[in-house]
């Protein structure tokens, strides 16, 4: 029986290949030149909540020599934590004189590839410099006291000089170590449990961190953003009672013997969350990254390649985001063509698993055809069942197009239908193992459910997934426990994952999150990549580009 279904499934998957190598495709080649794949530093999109502000005066320090002797800064304590008192004094140095204090700081960023038809991720990176932290005056004696807090910025080691007339004349330093805060305390399974983590570093080992639920991986946390402090939601889960959260030092996974490490003051945090009660599996809900502005003007599959030279149209959207399945209306003035007109959905097929060369091609869906008698038109389209990420809408007349308008295709959990229409679930399912045309062609979705017996298999169902390494793939974690990831470019952002309802009785909670997509191609200095980014609402790099990539939270039922 096995084997039949194995041959049948082998003999679908032929047939969906046969049929996909013969759907049309219109080649179009972008206009490289400014559109030639660059590594891009990110710059950092408005309206990331709690950015820090650049310490002390936020004055960039003026260039300054340090000779090979200076006097020693004394700073008390010699180790501290964000917010913490400090205390940096001086003596022997020229009485009654002005000095500068500088403070030795970092920016620290993303960098990525954006091509015309997608966008890579290239690692990080980190550029160094001073701010002015205070002026001071020595007394008669040389002397100079001066009382602050350890602000709101990198772990690791600070250095402070004092500067007169260009030169170093005093130097000091103070290690910053990590603090760890969790609110709430309590509550029953599903409460979201918000971890604050400072004094991550900018620099590749003190730069992230890995944050575990009873010693487990629930996925990374980092802070290139918010200048070393990360903020992060889990999802209480497990059994009434008492649960332990730790963030660590880490490369994505933890790092367990820090205190051999070169970075020593990488301390972890520890909390204690206890959960009051099960309440039962609650519904799916998607939890979305900070509204913000990105700083990167171009969007994938936007090209002026193929657009008409005399064109004078301007296009707008009246709603430029959405789920697929929803409307948006196209809104074309300044037309200089007549007759019939097509209006197509610009996107992409191909893989990166086994491509040479271009990966990618531009593939256009037809949404409509307008007949066009004035120099404007208004049309209604709806957003194809396809990939999620920036595509665009456009109005072409044969091969040309006159006018066209970017759309950004949410992620969206699938809705399950009765024969009336009316939705009976969302995203949660038992497995259909069948193997029939239909079962495959759900990705084995069966009938929608929130409640299994312990070792059921069942899936959870989404739309919308994107084919960028930002979109298309979401790292899947079972109680706060991760367990792999899924991806869905290959079936056209219909992305079902399998599962088996495991634990025990009682409500158990899964959450897909986004991830780096690192395996392939393989590209040098990609940290972080393949695990769940805890922080992806204010520290992930899509969001420079406009990907607004969620977090879904699922839960279920397991009964006897």
């Amino acid at each position: 029986m096995k084997k039949k279904m194995l041959r049948r499934r082998n003999r679908l998957l032929v047939l969906r290949i046969a049929v996909a190598s013969i759907l049309p495709i219109a080649m179009v080649t972008p206009a490289m030149g400014a559109d030639a794949p660059i590594p891009t530093t990110l710059v950092a999109p408005a309206g990331i909540p709690d950015i820090p502000a650049i310490p002390f005066t936020g004055v960039k320090a003026a260039t300054f020599t340090t000779p090979a002797s200076m006097a020693t800064l004394s700073v008390t304590p010699a180790q501290a934590i964000v917010g913490d008192p400090i205390v940096v004094a001086g003596k022997g140095l020229t009485p009654s004189t002005t000095l500068t204090l500088t403070w030795s700081t970092s920016d620290a960023s993303w960098v990525a590839e954006i091509q015309p038809n997608t966008v890579n991720y290239m690692g990080t990176s980190t550029s160094n410099y001073y701010v002015n932290m205070a002026t001071v005056t020595t007394d008669a004696t040389g002397a100079f006291t001066l009382k602050s807090k350890v602000p709101s910025d990198w772990g690791g080691v600070h250095d402070i000089y004092a500067v007169q007339d260009g030169v170093g004349v005093g130097h000091g330093g103070l290690q910053v170590a990590r603090g760890f805060t969790m609110s709430p305390k309590s509550g029953p399974v599903g409460t979201p449990v918000t971890v604050t983590y400072t004094g991550l570093g900018p620099k590749l080992y003190a730069a992230g961190s890995a944050l575990l639920w009873d010693n487990h991986f629930a996925g990374e946390m980092m802070a290139r953003w918010t200048r070393g402090t990360a903020k992060a939601v889990v999802i209480a889960s497990g059994k009434v009672g008492k649960h332990y959260v730790q963030a660590n030092e880490a490369i994505s996974f933890s790092y367990l013997n820090v205190m051999q490490s070169p970075v020593p003051y990488a301390n972890s945090g520890f909390g204690v969350f206890t959960i009051t009660k099960d309440n039962g599996a609650f519904k799916p809900y998607i939890q979305w990254p900070a509204k913000v502005t990105p700083t990167v003007v171009q969007r994938t599959t936007y090209s002026t390649a193929g657009l008409d030279p005399a064109t004078k149209a301007t296009a707008s959207l009246s709603a430029e985001s959405g789920p697929v399945g929803s409307k948006t209306t196209i809104t074309v003035s300044g037309l200089s063509t007549t007759g019939s007109h097509q209006i197509v959905w610009a996107t992409v097929v191909g893989n990166r698993v086994n491509c040479t060369g271009t990966c990618w091609v531009y593939n256009s869906i037809p949404l409509a055809t307008v007949d066009v008698a004035s120099n404007t038109i208004s049309k209604e389209v709806t957003i194809p069942d396809h990939l999620g990420g920036w595509h665009v809408i456009q109005v072409k007349q044969g091969d040309a197009i006159e006018a066209q308008a970017t759309f950004y295709v949410k992620e969206s959990i699938m809705p399950f239908y009765d024969k009336a229409g009316k939705v009976i679930g969302m995203g949660l399912a038992t497995a259909d193992v069948s193997g029939s045309a239909e079962a495959f062609a759900k990705g084995g979705a069966g009938t929608p459910t929130n409640t299994f017996k312990e070792g059921d298999e069942f899936t959870i169902s989404l739309k919308g997934v994107g084919w960028t390494q930002f979109d298309n793939t979401l790292a899947v974690t079972y109680d706060n426990s991760y367990i792999g990831y899924g991806c869905g470019f290959n079936s056209n952002g219909y992305l079902v994952v399998h599962l088996k309802a495991v634990g025990g009785i009682g409500t158990h909670v899964i959450d897909l999150r986004p991830l780096l997509y690192t395996q392939q191609p393989s590209f040098a200095s990609t940290p972080y990549g393949m695990a769940p980014v805890l922080t992806f609402d204010r520290d992930f790099p899509g969001l420079a580009i406009g990907y607004q990539i969620p977090a879904f939270h699922f839960a279920i039922n397991i009964v006897k």
